[in-house]
């Protein structure tokens, strides 16, 4: 789940990098001449778009792990449960011996 994590980090990494880089654009455009502010705005258009697609990339993917993650839970719960039910009745059962090593009652 960290690994994930952290790929969900980088991508929402370069996203705020495209958005620097948009930012930059913009200035450098408005420093321009005509036919280079021309090119300029079409790459800031070209990253935009990509960045939204990036975003709703992003998003569906925190979907699909929320999903996965809810769905791996909701089959474990019920073995969790009992697990926790096993290990109350050890450590139960190890204090009783315990009591009756030492002859406590």
């Amino acid at each position: 789940m960290e690994n994930k994590k952290s790929t969900t980090q980088d991508i929402e990494e370069v996203l705020q990098e495209i958005g620097s880089k948009i930012e930059e654009l913009i200035q450098k455009g408005a420093e321009a001449g005509t036919e280079v502010k021309e090119e300029i705005e079409q790459k800031i258009k070209d990253l935009k778009e990509n960045k939204t697609t990036l975003e709703e990339e992003l998003r569906k993917g925190k979907e699909l792990l929320e999903r996965e993650f809810k769905e791996k839970k909701e089959e474990l719960e019920p073995k969790i449960q009992e697990s926790k039910g096993f290990l109350k009745e050890g450590f139960r059962q190890i204090g009783l011996g315990i009591k009756a090593l030492f002859g406590k009652k």
